[in-house]
């Protein structure tokens, strides 16, 4: 009898100590805008969830489906907001027909690099604002990797004045689409897989992408050989959408695993962008001398600046809450950018042709 007892209390221990670990247990399904074996934004999603099942010893497991799995590359929004993911990793510009204000929270042209976004992110009111804008829908939305100041675009001919933009048809997204519009490009959106083909069959004549980091693979160089220094995105976060219900359901320590490793993610994403386009920019110029860099002319500028400025304060005066938005990153970058001139800036200028 002592022997089938040991036995049962051993099975039972046993029955229950799986069940406690079947249901500390999460697996959550994430759907990203980016194809299969997309590099730096698909690895960005990869280490992500990678961080989070080590911290988490295993408890917290995340799936990830690619473009290709369910066909809704900028479906995102939706997609998680339904509930039929509890995830996402996109960028917040892409969805402006739904929520115009989401377009601030990627970048805004003319606006803040880099770390000036990110202080304003985690030490200024970016989150804040970001999450008045999300929690409508039942979302949370965190920074989820930044390219850095991204490229003007691929032109198969040179723009040497605003009466080049004319009529051009050009794929960029974002803010950065309405301000070109408003010079009088056609401007149109394309999902990444396509964009090699638009251009190829002159569906478009220009596109916008990110840098040379993920650039190069795409072969735009073979086509248009002017490339642009940027105006329109100098520092683009893509961003990790989450349910907010699946984010309630989560354990309070998961959630913080899956705050730090989103965070961690987004940071090795800016500093893996700077190195590759770095490596892809040097493999360029020696495989590929007749690509012409180019930066847009004074007048062409000055255009956009104004045409960024004119839309900026037409959003201002029609919603309250991108008004809040518009000032704080106005109020923000005012500061910031006193410090990042007389560092950064005063450095680079200091020792510029070395």
């Amino acid at each position: 009898m002592t022997r089938l007892f040991r036995m049962a209390a051993f099975a039972l221990l046993f029955s229950v100590s799986s069940l406690s670990l079947a249901e500390d247990t999460f697996t959550l399904r994430l759907a990203q805008t980016w194809g299969p074996n997309s590099p730096i934004l698909g690895e960005t999603v990869e280490h992500m969830a990678k961080m989070a099942e080590t911290m988490s010893d295993g408890r917290l497991q995340i799936r990830i489906d690619p473009s290709n799995k369910h066909k809704a590359p900028f479906g995102i929004f939706d997609l998680v907001r339904n509930g039929q993911y509890d995830m996402g990793h996109t960028a917040s510009y892409y969805y402006k027909g739904t929520i115009p204000n989401a377009m601030f929270f990627t970048t805004v042209p003319f606006g803040m690099i880099a770390p000036e976004q990110y202080a304003w992110f985690y030490h200024g009111e970016g989150m804040e604002l970001m999450q008045k804008v999300y929690e409508p829908y039942g979302l949370l939305s965190f920074p989820g990797g930044n390219t850095g100041n991204q490229m003007g675009g691929w032109f198969r001919d040179e723009i040497n004045s605003v009466d080049d933009l004319q009529g051009l048809k050009m794929r960029t997204p974002g803010f950065a689409g309405e301000v070109m519009s408003e010079l009088g490009v056609a401007v149109t959106n394309i999902p990444p897989g396509e964009l090699y083909s638009a251009l190829e069959r002159g569906t478009i004549d220009a596109l916008e992408w990110v840098g040379p980091a993920l650039d190069f693979n795409m072969g735009f160089h073979q086509i248009a050989k002017y490339y642009y220094s940027g105006w329109q995105e100098p520092g683009a976060e893509v961003q990790f959408l989450v349910n907010q219900k699946t984010w309630t359901s989560l354990p309070s320590d998961l959630q913080e695993i899956l705050r730090v490793a989103m965070r961690t993610a987004a940071y090795d994403m800016y500093i893996q962008s700077t190195h590759e386009s770095g490596v892809a920019w040097d493999r360029m110029k020696e495989d590929y001398p007749d690509v012409t860099h180019k930066t847009f002319p004074p007048e062409v500028i000055e255009a956009l600046r104004g045409a960024t400025n004119k839309l900026l304060k037409e959003a201002a005066e029609k919603d309250e809450l991108a008004k809040e938005i518009i000032n704080s990153q106005r109020e923000y970058l005012r500061q910031v950018r006193q410090w990042t001139n007389i560092s950064d800036k005063a450095y680079l200028d200091s020792v510029a042709g070395e």
